[in-house]
């Protein structure tokens, strides 16, 4: 299927029954729709109908050209726009990297559309705020400055060459035939900015919370989206893996502090920041212990 939404149309794989109850699972950086392909199919053998989009900047029918377009109310929108567009009043959400901060995004800002969130590695914004200066989280991050670079990030990424991009992408954790897909479609005209731009919006997020008045530390969420988050509960799943090179243990525990309603922590040890694609068993059966302990609408 497809939607559109802001202009742009963004393609979806779908699996499972079209009656089933909804799960939706989004993709990160620098990841495809494909990456969760075992995991959807799983879930949809247990008889959930599973939606999986290209997000924005990853498809050439959506890649906006204007960084702003990434701030996280604006990629969020797009979970909406595709629930309506699927007819679905309200699903379990589940986001992998980016993917992550999208779920909790929209868990904080349209938490009546969803009966549960999952984020997958990325920890609560807040969380992850905290802990750059708590831990060693600010090294780990520090790629997020150079990406915030025009042209120089997209120009590494060609010098660098498919054999050595997919090596480096292997060392942390992807296999390779995955790795080689990645690399590959970032190479293609424009992917690669439109994948960047992701990164290139977090300053209009900071703009949006100077203005609320909110702190550095609260969060990509417009409006509130803690007290948002507060009056709905939405059961939480937080699965992380102990040898994740790019998010550290101390803002996978800080999560706990910023999450009001339903929380399990799980973590996968030895797992590396590739959860969706290298331990999918072990993702699923954590999401169908989280999905089935909430009750239907």
């Amino acid at each position: 299927m497809q939607f559109t939404n802001d202009a742009l149309t963004f393609d979806v794989r779908e699996y499972g029954p079209g009656a089933g109850e909804t799960v939706v699972l989004l993709h990160g950086f620098p990841e495809d729709a494909q990456c969760w392909d075992a995991v959807a199919s799983q879930l949809a053998t247990e008889g959930y109908r599973v939606l999986v989009p290209t997000q924005r900047g990853y498809s050439p029918t959506a890649r906006p050209r204007r960084r702003r377009d990434y701030q996280m109310s604006a990629v969020a929108s797009d979970v909406e726009a595709l629930l309506d567009a699927a007819g679905v009043d309200r699903a379990h959400l589940v986001g992998h990297d980016w993917g992550g901060s999208v779920a909790w995004a929209v868990a904080g800002t349209r938490p009546e559309r969803l009966y549960s969130v999952c984020s997958v590695s990325t920890p609560h914004p807040r969380a992850l705020a905290r802990s750059m200066v708590t831990s060693s989280q600010g090294l780990k991050s520090s790629y997020f400055v150079f990406f915030q670079l025009p042209y120089l990030p997209e120009a590494l990424i060609r010098a660098v060459g498919v054999e050595r991009g997919v090596r480096s992408l292997v060392r942390t954790g992807v296999g390779e035939p995955t790795a080689r897909r990645y690399v590959d479609a970032l190479r293609e005209p424009g992917a690669a900015t439109g994948a960047l731009n992701w990164y290139r919006g977090l300053p209009f997020d900071l703009v949006a919370q100077r203005r609320r008045g909110a702190g550095p530390g609260s969060g990509p969420t417009p409006g509130g989206g803690e007290r948002s988050a507060a009056r709905k509960r939405l059961p939480t799943l937080y699965v992380w893996g102990s040898h994740d090179a790019y998010l550290g243990r101390k803002a996978a525990e800080l999560t706990a502090d910023y999450v009001p309603g339903p929380y399990t922590f799980a973590v996968m040890e030895g797992a590396s920041h590739w959860i969706p694609e290298s331990q999918p068993e072990a993702l699923t059966e954590l999401l169908l212990t989280h999905v089935r302990a909430v009750p239907a609408a």
